[in-house]
């Protein structure tokens, strides 16, 4: 499947990935604490779906993690080479 989503945007699903691995939640289990069905976790994660501001802050504070940080990861992904 090829996604008509950006550079950056596929680069913020790595990181949210990561982030959930990093916490050792499953899918389920973190759609659990979102209150989602597995799949709203299994179609963002393959960009089938995409996240909205309020739902990326959401799933940064289940997963333990500074969506600061996540911004700031975009940010230096997408600085042209010096």
């Amino acid at each position: 499947m090829t996604s008509t989503y950006s550079d950056s945007y596929q680069h913020l699903l790595e990181l949210l990935l990561d982030a959930r691995k990093s916490a050792e939640l499953t899918q389920e289990q973190l759609a659990k604490r979102l209150g989602k069905p597995q799949s709203f976790v299994s179609k963002y994660e393959r960009g089938e779906r995409r996240l909205d501001v309020i739902e990326l802050l959401q799933v940064c504070k289940q997963v333990g993690i500074d969506p600061h940080s996540i911004i700031q990861a975009l940010e230096q992904s997408s600085l042209p080479a010096r």
